[in-house]
């Protein structure tokens, strides 16, 4: 929005112009926020702690999805692929090499971020329509060469292999309750980087490339070289997310949820939260993990009120309603639930007066 806070109200030094935290009270928020996250193993259920885990690291998988689609405005469908390579590398590396998972989380990433980049070498002749298709071999291909490469390694047929449990000293992050702090330390890493990287001049250049590619070349940005990076972070993040559910699963393979569905929801939560906006994955993350839960329990509700029908029902309220949240959304808020969020502290900021 061009307007957000009323006239008069205005920064007086380039100090006041680039704060996050613009008040004081938004410290004392944050720090009750990060609080309170980081307690949730004290003061919630064990349901409320996986929820939290699982909206964690995939958080970290739609941060990167949002770089690379919000920022950069190429299309991808192959973050579920990228989160399979950094499960795998994460888990072989501990179990093989015998290094500490918290050594094996940045490698992973890395291993996970260079096959990004051999996918993104066809960003350079490819975009829009085209470009998801590029993508998508990713989601066909690294599949596929885990199930029937390297069988002693990867798996074989089956293609599922055990993630061992994270230690540190003599801590065992084998419980959600434990692991969720590795999850949320992460996520806070990968948020400061990106809300950063979103106002340099590489946040910048990307912004140029979605708006106008040919504009954005005759200004000097070297095209195949932003959409490489982009790639290069998008499969990063990706990379780690994965290294975190494999260990937080204790396994990983592509019977654990690294398929084509995973990387199209991964986009329509992005869709629903908003692109190209620094807290459009936390909302859109947040909402379909909370609307799948509940789909899953009205599920059983009436699974157990038509037992002849449990089956279809079990299994029917989850694809439907993340369907119709993402018709709607793209119909009455296609923005997301940023901007809405947007919407509403302007509202508040500039009353009594309505816009």
């Amino acid at each position: 929005m061009a307007v957000l806070r009323p006239a008069g109200d205005f920064d007086r030094s380039y100090a006041q112009d680039m704060a996050l935290l613009r008040r004081p009270w938004h410290y004392w928020l944050l720090g009750v926020s990060l609080v309170a996250a980081f307690t949730v193993p004290v003061w919630g259920s064990a349901y409320v702690t996986a929820t939290v885990n699982q909206i964690a690291y995939t958080v970290i998988v739609v941060q990167g999805l949002n770089v690379l689609t919000g920022y950069t405005g190429q299309i991808s469908l192959s973050q579920a692929a990228f989160m399979l390579v950094g499960g795998y590398a994460s888990a072989l590396i501990v179990t093989h090499a015998g290094l500490s998972f918290f050594i094996a989380l940045p490698l992973a990433a890395l291993v996970a971020g260079g096959v990004g980049l051999i996918f993104g070498l066809t960003s350079l002749r490819v975009k829009g329509f085209y470009l998801v298709f590029a993508t998508l071999a990713a989601q066909f291909i690294i599949p596929w060469l885990s199930r029937h490469t390297f069988k002693d390694y990867l798996g074989g047929s089956s293609g599922a292999i055990e993630a061992p449990v994270p230690r540190l000293g003599g801590l065992n992050f084998g419980e959600a309750s434990n692991f969720v702090y590795i999850s949320l330390f992460v996520l806070l890493i990968t948020t400061v980087l990106l809300f950063n990287i979103s106002r340099t001049r590489l946040g910048r250049a990307f912004v140029s490339v979605r708006d106008n590619d040919l504009a954005a070349e005759l200004l000097g940005v070297n095209l195949f070289t932003y959409k490489l990076r982009a790639f290069f972070i998008a499969a990063l993040l990706a990379g780690a997310a994965g290294a975190l559910k494999a260990h937080s699963q204790r396994g990983v393979g592509t019977e654990f949820g690294y398929g084509l569905n995973e990387s199209i929801i991964y986009l329509g939560m992005l869709v629903i939260g908003g692109l190209g906006s620094n807290l459009g994955p936390f909302l859109g993350v947040a909402f379909i993990i909370l609307l799948e839960d509940l789909s899953d329990l009205l599920g059983g509700v009436l699974a157990a009120a038509f037992p002849e029908l449990s089956g279809q029902l079990l299994t029917s309220f989850r694809p439907i309603f993340f369907g119709i949240a993402l018709i709607l959304f793209l119909i009455y808020e296609p923005r997301g639930l940023a901007h809405r969020w947007q919407l509403l502290k302007a509202g508040w900021r500039l009353r009594p007066f309505s816009r």
